[in-house]
């Protein structure tokens, strides 16, 4: 197997990851948070993708989905358009409100065929192609497409948890 078969297989998960925690979901899971400084279902799963569109696009010299696509006028949220969620305080946490899991896997499953796409072009030589300098030592995409897989796979986790909590409570 290649490398690029298994970075496709591991970004794959992601997404069953994402459906299987939104499947079912409405607006009051979603948007709950179990104290003013935790993150929602909904933050998680869009803080997500929009880290991953935002750094594919990057590392790839695409136009994130989120705004080639509309995604950002879709979701209407009262943030800067290139705002991935990273750093953001309990206050802004809030402002990622979302009525619909059906916006959020649409999001998510435009961002997964766009990196797709990206990882069937990749050839092994590739992986080692420095995509961010501002760190020491410099980033190379193999190494930036572990972190992305990274980070995502511990949000959709940290959102199946959530998902989990709201269901005891319910019950």
């Amino acid at each position: 197997m290649h490398a690029k078969d298994i970075l496709i297989d591991a970004y794959s998960r992601i997404q069953e990851e994402v459906h299987a925690v939104l499947d079912g979901l409405g607006p009051d899971d979603l948007n709950a948070r179990p104290t003013g400084e935790s993150n929602s279902i909904a933050w998680l799963i869009w803080h997500l993708a929009r880290v991953q569109d935002d750094h594919i696009a990057d590392a790839f010299g695409l136009d994130q989905v989120w705004l080639s696509q509309d995604w950002e006028k879709r979701f209407g949220l009262d943030l800067p358009r290139r705002d991935t969620g990273y750093g953001h305080s309990p206050a802004k946490v809030a402002k990622v409100r979302i009525d619909s899991g059906d916006l959020l896997t649409g999001y998510y499953d435009a961002v997964h065929e766009q990196t797709l796409g990206a990882l069937r072009q990749l050839a092994a030589k590739d992986l080692e192609r420095i995509v961010d300098e501002r760190w020491d030592p410099p980033v190379g995409l193999g190494v930036r497409l572990v972190s992305v897989l990274s980070d995502d796979l511990q949000h959709a986790g940290q959102a199946a948890y959530l998902r989990g909590l709201l269901q005891s409570a319910a019950s």
